[in-house]
C-alpha cells in the first residue's frame, strides 16, 4: 500500500539526550556538536521524506476517467505537497540553526539573552526563544491576532 498524506509519518525521535558533565559550560563545543548532529540527522530524514513523496507522486500519477477518482488523487497530492512545503520551510530553519551553531550564536534567547536550555532545545532544536519569551509572544499573538 502506498503511503498517503493522511498516514502518520515517522517523527524524529532517534537520539540520545545530552547529559551535561559536572562543571561543563553551557553550549560547550561538545554540546554544540551534539545539537549540530541532531539537526543534520533531522534534516536528512526530512530530505528522505521529500524523495519518497516524489517517487510516490510519480508512481501513483494516473489519469482517471472518473472525475471523483481524479479529484481524490488531486486532493491527496495537494495534501502531500502542503506537507512537503512545511518541511521545506523547516529544512531552511534547520540550515539557519546550523549556521548559528557554526557562529557560536546558539542556545541563547534572541529576546532576553538567557539560556534556552538543553531539554527545550532537544524538544525543538530550532528554538530561538526561551520558554518565557515564547509564552509571552504566544499570548500577544492571541490577544492581537497577529
Amino acid at each position: 500500500m502506498a503511503k498517503t498524506a493522511d498516514q502518520p509519518r515517522e517523527r524524529f525521535t532517534n537520539f540520545t539526550p545530552y547529559e551535561m558533565k559536572k562543571g561543563e559550560e553551557y553550549m560547550s563545543a561538545e554540546m554544540l556538536q551534539h545539537f549540530k548532529e541532531l539537526l543534520l540527522r533531522w534534516k536528512q530524514e526530512l530530505m528522505e521524506e521529500v524523495d519518497r513523496t516524489m517517487h510516490h507522486m510519480q508512481e501513483d500519477a494516473a489519469n482517471y476517467a472518473d472525475p471523483s477518482d481524479r479529484a481524490t488523487q488531486e486532493e491527496e497530492f495537494s495534501l502531500e505537497l502542503r506537507t512537503r512545503d512545511r518541511e521545506r520551510k523547516l529544512i531552511k530553519k534547520i540550515d539557519q540553526t546550523i549556521d548559528r551553531i557554526d557562529k557560536d550564536d546558539y542556545g541563547f534567547c534572541d529576546q532576553c539573552g538567557v539560556e534556552i536550555g538543553t531539554r527545550r532545545l532537544e524538544a525543538r532544536p530550532t528554538a530561538t526563544l526561551c520558554i518565557d519569551c515564547k509564552t509571552l509572544a504566544e499570548i500577544r499573538e492571541r490577544q492581537t491576532g497577529i
